[in-house]
């Protein structure tokens, strides 16, 4: 049997002791089923490290002190398979069972059970895999560190995970489909896309309750934040819009065209322009959020995930379709570059510096 389907749970040998972070901004690549997460020396723009046996990584998040990264599987394994699985060599009997305990769930359908990984930045080994309802597609951590939340679209719900225990602690109903998550800026609310129902939900944090559904465009998937967390920007797959909702109001105010298929979106360093790829119509979209100027860069084939490394003032684009990085300058929104991967690129995670 695959390594990564027999060790639930590798032993923590480094939990306790502060490992060193590179002081240079990191990019951290999550490649699929290539199984393995790569790095990108962002000051460079060329890949310095990896970190192996991450299972079918789609989404990834780093927690804020950059110690950790956390990685969720697209995969799954039959339901009750986890029960099975031998203890891992140094961890306690109560230690095992509370890892593999069940949360009472909220989540009304369950496909199976997937895997989140957490490695160490410093050793870039995965010291722990956590057991989660249904296969994760995208990952978020709270802006305190406390929390990973991972998205479950085959299972109609969210995962909630406490960092300090590496355990799951609640699971929550949203909608059909959901996709992307991300914690406004205070750490009191998640917003969680429903690309099955035309939704975002609102999840308070701390009661983990869903206070409110907002209307979107058709098939919402990949958010983001204002820098105050003022505004919600969402991207509509079936509309080809990004949908504008000031979290006050909760409701649209208006869409701005982005083109065929659009997936990734983030929000330049100065938070003055909104960033959207097109897969289908092959380009980025730079959208001037004081005068709504829309430029284009043209980029081919399929650009797919987006992600602004802070503080570079550069943007990293995947392609869909080649093992591929592109490197755009935030101002000119020139090409600077590419970077070759060992895969397709989904959700990147930047490092602090």
């Amino acid at each position: 049997m695959n390594k990564f389907l027999v060790e639930i749970m590798i032993p923590l040998l480094t939990l306790g002791v502060a490992t060193p972070v590179s002081a240079a901004p990191s990019v951290y690549i999550p490649l699929g089923d290539a199984n393995r997460v790569q790095v990108i020396d962002a000051a460079i723009d060329r890949v310095t490290g990896v970190v192996e046996d991450v299972g079918n990584a789609h989404g990834l998040a780093i927690t804020p002190d950059g110690r950790y990264l956390v990685a969720g599987s697209y995969s799954e394994l039959p339901s009750g398979m986890e029960d099975a699985l031998p203890r891992p060599e140094g961890v306690s009997e109560a230690e095992h069972e509370k890892h593999h305990a069940r949360p009472q769930p909220s989540v009304p359908v369950l496909v199976g059970t997937s895997y989140v990984s957490v490695a160490d930045t410093g050793t870039r080994k995965v010291f722990r895999r956590i057991a989660v309802r249904g296969a994760v597609h995208h990952v978020a951590v709270s802006p305190d560190g406390r929390f990973a939340v991972t998205t479950h679209p085959g299972a109609g719900g969210i995962s909630v995970i406490g960092i300090d225990a590496f355990a799951v602690i609640r699971t929550i109903s949203t909608g059909l489909a959901p996709n992307y998550a991300v914690f406004s800026a205070d750490g009191r609310s998640l917003f969680v896309s429903n690309a099955g129902d035309n939704t975002v939900s609102e999840v308070a944090v701390g009661s983990w309750k869903v206070i409110r559904n907002i209307a979107t465009g058709g098939s919402p998937e990949h958010v983001v934040l204002s820098k105050d967390s003022g505004t919600l920007y969402v991207n509509n797959v079936a509309d080809g819009t990004v949908s504008v909702i000031p979290v006050g109001e909760g409701r649209v105010t208006r869409a701005f065209e982005v083109g065929s298929v659009p997936h990734g979106i983030d929000i330049s360093d100065d938070g003055r322009t909104l960033f959207a790829s097109s897969k289908g119509d092959g380009k980025l979209v730079a959208i001037d959020l004081t005068t709504s100027n829309v430029r284009t860069l043209a980029l081919a084939p399929a650009p797919y995930h987006v992600t602004t490394v802070r503080g570079s003032g550069k943007i990293y684009v995947s392609s869909r379709a080649e093992n591929r990085i592109w490197v755009v300058d935030q101002n000119t929104l020139l090409v600077k570059g590419e970077v070759e991967i060992g895969g397709i690129g989904h959700q990147m995670a930047v490092a602090a510096r």
